[in-house]
């Protein structure tokens, strides 16, 4: 794959899923209007961010992939628009609960799921009573549009888990995202540059364009600050949304060109995995006769 047109659906939603549904699916249509072939909504849009307390009535907003109403609709959309979607979704399997990306190729397969790693647990983000840890493993996947990477915001914080896309092929990083102001804080905006300087030093370090998709608006108490943005692979923002613009951000990449030039930087090549064994552990003590 050479050239792609990707896009970034940045919007306030409802707690109600027929009309978020609805919404995404209007932008969607939208960007694909614009010419993109990967179009990237935010995460689990289908609803209010629900995990900012503990309920036990919230489990019952899980639902299993398959047959899932949202990852259908999108499907049937992907296949006529003949566009890429990953769709954030609140899955159930069995006893388990994850927080949930299908991807969804152009010819609306379910190419297959990638189930969050990294789950946070503080102020206004109690995830881990909502969700197990992901045990899919990072993933990436050869779309009909480049092969492409997806983590789940707080993964979006973790250079490991960007690396371990980038060593898997990843010629696009996506970041679906629900973040906003943390409870106390009086600056709705404190985590707004750290956010955003995370991900776009995975997008030089790994020299690759990352898509960061966020929610916007006020939920309950929980304003989200919005400022979805495209990076391309020197980690210039080459698009970006304020706290309060709806739409879609759409940008160009030609995917063959900016492979040559990761393999010109040599961060691939340059790699000391024989070194690297130290990331293996939680306190960095390496046993004796373990890999350094």
């Amino acid at each position: 794959m050479g050239k792609v047109r990707v896009a970034a659906i940045q919007c306030s939603l409802s707690d109600d899923s027929k009309a978020n549904t609805e919404k995404i699916a209007h932008f969607v249509e939208k960007a694909a209007q614009e010419g993109a072939q990967v179009i990237l909504p935010s995460e689990l849009f289908h609803g209010h961010y629900f995990c900012k307390e503990e309920r036990e009535d919230y489990f019952a907003r899980a639902l299993p992939a398959a047959n899932h109403p949202v990852i259908e609709h999108f499907k049937k959309m992907a296949k006529s628009l003949g566009v890429v979607i990953p769709v954030s979704f609140f899955e159930r399997e069995g006893q388990a609960h994850y927080n949930t990306v299908a991807m969804l190729d152009a010819s609306g397969e379910n190419m297959g799921l990638y189930r969050k790693s990294h789950i946070p647990d503080g102020p206004g983000y109690e995830e881990k009573y909502y969700f197990n840890p992901g045990n899919t493993g990072f993933k990436t996947w050869k779309t009909r549009f480049g092969t492409i990477g997806v983590g789940i915001c707080w993964d979006q914080w973790f250079p490991e888990c960007a690396r371990a896309m980038m060593l898997q092929g990843a010629d696009l990083l996506l970041y679906p995202t629900a973040i906003g102001a943390e409870p106390g804080n009086t600056d709705p905006l404190a985590t707004k540059d750290r956010w955003q300087r995370a991900m776009i030093g995975h997008a030089v370090s790994n020299v690759v364009p990352v898509i960061a998709s966020n929610r916007n608006g006020k939920e309950g108490e929980q304003t989200f600050y919005g400022h979805s943005f495209i990076a391309n692979e020197r980690g210039d923002r080459v698009k970006e949304f304020g706290a309060e613009e709806e739409g879609c951000l759409v940008a160009d990449f030609d995917l063959e060109a900016i492979r040559a030039t990761r393999a010109a930087w040599g961060f691939f090549r340059d790699r000391r995995t024989d070194l690297y064994g130290v990331l293996l552990t939680q306190d960095g003590k390496i046993s004796p006769g373990a890999a350094k």
